[in-house]
């Protein structure tokens, strides 16, 4: 097993990324295989030499608001799903892991059944299921079953897509685009935060070590879980306050003066990129139209 160090992380000490000798990719600071590893989004970033890299931010981004747009205006799951397969498509394309990219889907899929799950009961047409409590009905019907896939299907995309985005754009232009978009102090909070997020999942990351380490484990009742999770959260949030303040002065001992500016050049847009997302508005404008609720 050999060592790396992803070179998009500026901070002091970014947490090392370890490839194994089948080629698989994992960070040594991931808190789980279900939560997006920062370290590796870098080291991806910063590493992977694919014609999806050399496609200018800019583009990417657009197509990221763009892509947003779509999956807000439509609620066509066969517009929903092909979306997901071109997403999915270009994500693999660019050789990036799509084995931890299911993993990722967790929250997401989480997050989206704990609020569908809810919305899709007594939805108007024909039952699947249905069974009463306490006297109460709860019919789950075709529709609440398509709202379900709709709700996936649009949270999947973005989520797939940012990732995409996020791990195919260097961490200088990430931020050059931060700090040109964005007014001050905003773009100072996303930078700053950007970089403190690394010390802080570090932190965090040696902490869960040692509770493990001390017998700690996952799986107790809700009661001892619910008092670790408090301790830790209380802990991560104390040091990170002390970390901040080291951070700060290290940073004013070496010249800091309230503004932190970025002198990156963002490749611009190609001729081809500017016909890609021409035609993409086009489409997006299409279904606008089309939906009823929009102006069709």
């Amino acid at each position: 097993m050999s060592r790396v160090r992803g070179t998009g992380c500026l901070t002091e000490k970014c947490a090392a990324v370890y490839i194994h000798n089948g080629g698989y990719i994992v960070s040594g600071s991931s808190l789980s295989d279900h939560i997006p590893d920062l370290d590796l989004i870098t080291y991806y970033a910063e590493t992977r030499q694919t014609s999806f890299s050399r496609v200018s931010p800019w583009t990417k981004f657009s197509l990221l608001i763009l892509i947003i747009l779509l999956v807000t205006l439509t609620r066509d799951v066969i517009i929903l799903a092909g979306l997901y397969c071109i997403v999915l498509g270009a994500y693999a394309g660019a050789r990036l892991p799509v084995r931890k990219l299911f993993a990722w889907y967790a929250l997401p899929v989480i997050f989206v059944l704990s609020l569908a799950g809810i919305m899709a009961w007594n939805e108007p047409g024909s039952a699947v299921v249905s069974f009463s409590i306490a006297g109460i009905p709860f019919v789950l019907t075709d529709n609440g079953i398509l709202l379900i896939l709709i709700l996936l299907l649009k949270a999947l995309i973005v989520v797939t897509y940012s990732l995409f985005f996020l791990m195919t754009t260097r961490y200088q232009h990430f931020s050059a685009m931060i700090y040109r978009i964005f007014p001050s102090p905003i773009d100072q909070i996303f930078l700053m935060a950007y970089r403190f997020l690394f010390l802080t999942l570090a932190m965090t990351s040696s902490i869960l070590k040692a509770v493990r380490s001390r017998g700690g484990g996952l799986i107790h009742s809700i009661k001892v879980q619910g008092r670790l999770f408090a301790e830790i959260f209380a802990l991560v949030f104390i040091r990170s306050f002390e970390r901040s303040e080291r951070v700060h002065k290290a940073m004013i001992a070496r010249g800091f003066s309230g503004s932190y500016g970025t002198a990156s050049v963002v490749p611009g847009l190609r001729m081809s990129e500017y016909l890609l997302v021409g035609v993409c508005a086009a489409l997006v404008l299409a279904v606008a139209v089309i939906t009823p609720q929009f102006g069709g």
